[in-house]
Order: structure tokens, then C-alpha cells, then sequence
């Protein structure tokens, strides 16, 4: 079966898989899905993720971390740039999730980067 956005759907399995209060979920692979697992392990929202080797294909396995066992660190995953409307930013519009407390995870130039990381490093499009 095909996915037509499966950023979105990695995400929203992560989403579901905190709702129903699990301890890990299992995502297809891609390069940008581990680098997007890489960047939440290093902020500190997920516990830690590996690669499972199927028969067939590889798997991320993310095991999702809690503050206690009834309030995930992963709150308000929202996809923003979609395959049928991207959007681009400067860097001054580069935004702030939460006053800060969240994060932007953006795709650049230089490859996958939280936002903070993208302004300190200026390579963003302008």
C-alpha cells in the first residue's frame, strides 16, 4: 500500500500510539523519518528509536517516553508544510512552537534541523 504523505502518517501514528498510552510504534523506514526520530530523541520528547530489519523492509521502532504513565513528553504533533500546499519560510519567520518549550522541525538545504537550529545556522531560504 502507498502513502501519499508519510511524514503525516508517521506522525499520526506516534499520535495514536501516546493516546492509547504505548510504550513504543512501529514506522517504516526512510531517511527522513530517522532523521526526524533523531532530532525528537536529541530534544528529548521520545525515549529512543531503532531500526528493526523485516524480511521484506526496515522499521523504525520509537519508544515514546512519558513523564509519568499518564502524561506523554509528545504533545501537539502538527504537520505543517503538506504535499498539496508547502510552505516556505525566511528566516525571520522561522516559528516558535509553544514560546519556545516546542519545536520546528525544518527541512533545509543543509538536511533536517530543528528551527533554532536553522536560525543560528542561517540557511534557510531567503
Amino acid at each position: 500500500m502507498t502513502i501519499s504523505d508519510p511524514i503525516a502518517d508517521m506522525l499520526t501514528r506516534i499520535r495514536n500510539a501516546t493516546m492509547v498510552r504505548h510504550d513504543s510504534v512501529l514506522i517504516p523506514s526512510s531517511k527522513l523519518k530517522l532523521a526526524i526520530a533523531k532530532i525528537l530523541k536529541e530534544e528529548g520528547f521520545i525515549a529512543n528509536y531503532e531500526i528493526v530489519r523485516g524480511e521484506s523492509h526496515k522499521t523504525i521502532k520509537i519508544y515514546i517516553r512519558y513523564q509519568d504513565k499518564n502524561q506523554p513528553f509528545l504533545t501537539g504533533l502538527e504537520r505543517v508544510s503538506k504535499p498539496g500546499l508547502r510552505i516556505y519560510v525566511e528566516k525571520k519567520e522561522i516559528p516558535r512552537v509553544y514560546g519556545g518549550m516546542g519545536i520546528a522541525i525544518l527541512s533545509t538545504p543543509k538536511g533536517v534541523m530543528t528551527g533554532k537550529q536553522a536560525w543560528r545556522q542561517i540557511v534557510c531560504l531567503e
